[in-house]
């Protein structure tokens, strides 16, 4: 069930600050406001840009995270609001400093003179869900202090109440929206952004990619004191550093701007395919550079509260997969998309290989300034309707950090080669999988098995067949199973929606009887008659 206060809220806002207009805006579609009630009201003040912005901070974090995966999607938005939308990475209204003191005074269990040596009440940054200050320990090392905002966690449940109770609704009238599996999506983004508020989690994880790149000159992660750290406050090492986003700056200092655009492209690689441990929030409040030697920059990554992680199998697929696409091998492609289930076995591999090459093939030998991600993976994704191709919920976190890293590379050198940087990276990584040496080590290892099961090899060999036959006559029976109960569906959904049509017209006659509005002779009874009818209405419109 929606809760209705809380959509009413959001209908107030979105009046509020007059998003009718910015949504005509952003679609290109003015028309569109002339069938909005909103559109009568005074014309706003402030630019659409700003309006936006401000109604997605009073609507809470779930709203403003996704202002902030909007800000690094240039290619996509006007300047205007790419600009305005950045400012929600690190420039949300903070909250009291007080509240702050008394909840890390609470969760380290001293007062804040004997915990550090100098605490800046002015906060650093102030994101969505927590804000950071800078302060000093007693050893006079340099740190910064992260605490999770009062109450933000109620906020979120609710939130993520609403987009359940909306991905549901849509997935009971949309076929679309059980394709994209709405409700999955959804529940992996609660787990997200539910282990964002853990502060131990985020430690941890900054602990693993600070290791990972130890000695590396791609990244760096900061030192976290674990003893002064809990769910709720992060106390972890304060780096020097110029904000991604800060590109004028990075110029000053006289940055080589395409070294660090390769390497986010091969730090990218690095932590997907090397470490399977990959930074899922990079957008640029997140990340800093190291200019100390400008001609070899380097990254440091700050709030790793989110983390991916691919199966085997995924990382397999999509690293067999980025190979195809870099040898043009379209085939391969939709061979592998039905192989790993995507899409249905019953799917004409060819002509989705038609598909895959009609949008793949501009992409080649152009700049990265002329390509637009997010339209093609839109086109991908609408030409794939067709082939009853499904979203995997699993692979958001991937495509997401995916989106960031084409946004940060845009920023620093449109001109980034990224098929040449990435595709030795690739090469080498499923030689170092599959290769010819590769194959050998595996067998090696599991040398000692392979002798065991040896004498059973004959039996197997012999059976086989048989046991393939029944495993195919199981599945055509299950599939015949199944094609029975999806027609039971068909018919009880087309008897339900019938149902809740006449249920509906029902109650509009119940409606009409209770107002008096039919002839005069039945005014006397229409009170009593129009809700006997209204319950019966009622009953037909929400039976199952």
């Amino acid at each position: 069930m929606i809760p209705l206060g809380h959509l009413l809220r959001i209908l107030y806002i979105g009046t509020r600050y007059r998003l009718d207009t910015t949504l005509a805006e952003l679609l290109a579609q003015h028309w569109l406001k002339w069938f909005l009630p909103a559109t009568y009201l005074p014309k706003p003040k402030k630019s659409s840009a700003v309006r936006l912005r401000e109604a997605l901070i009073k609507l809470g974090p779930i709203h403003v995270k996704f202002g902030q995966a909007l800000s690094t999607r240039r290619d996509l938005l006007p300047i205007e609001f790419a600009d305005e939308l950045a400012k929600l990475q690190d420039r949300v209204p903070p909250f009291d400093a007080r509240e702050a003191i008394a909840l890390i005074e609470s969760e380290l269990d001293g007062d804040l003179g004997s915990l550090f040596a100098t605490f800046d009440t002015e906060p650093l940054a102030s994101a969505s869900l927590a804000q950071v200050h800078g302060a000093t320990i007693p050893d006079g090392s340099r740190v910064v202090v992260k605490v999770i905002r009062p109450d933000v966690e109620d906020s979120i449940v609710r939130d993520i109440h609403l987009l359940k109770s909306v991905s549901k609704l849509l997935e009971g009238i949309s076929h679309i929206a059980r394709r994209l599996h709405l409700v999955e999506v959804i529940e992996d983004y609660e787990r997200t952004i539910l282990g964002e508020l853990d502060l131990e989690l985020e430690a941890r994880n900054t602990q693993q990619l600070r290791m990972n790149f130890a000695g590396s000159p791609l990244l760096y992660a900061p030192r976290v004191y674990m003893e002064l750290t809990t769910k709720n406050v992060l106390v972890m090492e304060r780096i020097d550093g110029i904000p991604i986003s800060a590109v004028d700056e990075l110029k000053e200092h006289g940055t080589n701007l395409q070294v660090l655009a390769r390497r986010g492209v091969e730090t990218f690689f690095t932590q997907v395919f090397t470490h399977n441990f990959f930074h899922a929030d990079m957008h640029p409040g997140n990340i800093f550079v190291d200019v100390t030697n400008p001609e070899e920059p380097s990254y440091i990554a700050v709030d790793c509260a989110i983390i991916g992680r691919l199966t085997p199998e995924d990382q397999t697929f999509i690293a067999r997969n980025i190979v195809a696409f870099f040898n043009r091998d379209f085939a391969e492609i939709a061979r592998l998309h039905v192989e790993s289930g995507w899409i249905p076995d019953h799917t004409n591999t060819e002509a989705f290989e038609k598909v895959i090459a009609r949008l793949c093939e501009p992409l080649f030998q152009k700049p990265l300034s002329e390509i637009s991600f997010g339209q093609f993976l839109l086109d991908l994704f609408t030409a794939a309707r067709d082939f009853h191709m499904e979203v995997q919920p699993q692979l958001v976190l991937l495509q997401k950090t995916l989106l960031n890293i084409e946004g940060l590379g845009r920023q620093l050198d449109p001109d980034l080669d990224l098929w040449a940087t990435a595709k030795p990276f690739m090469e080498e990584w499923m030689k170092a999988r599959y290769g010819f040496l590769a194959t050998i080590e595996a067998t090696l290892e599991r040398a000692p098995e392979m002798a065991l099961e040896l004498p059973l090899l004959p039996e197997l060999v012999v059976t086989a067949r048989r046991k393939l036959n029944r495993m195919d006559s199981a599945i055509r029976n299950h599939q015949l199973q199944l094609a029975e109960l999806e027609e039971k569906n068909q018919k009880e959904s087309k008897s339900r929606r019938f149902r809740q049509i006449i249920g509906l017209l029902v109650c509009v006659y119940a409606g009409v009887l209770v107002a008096g509005l039919l002839p005069e002779n039945v005014v006397t009874t229409s009170t009593i008659v129009g809700a006997t009818v209204g319950i019966c209405g009622l009953v037909l419109l929400f039976s199952r």
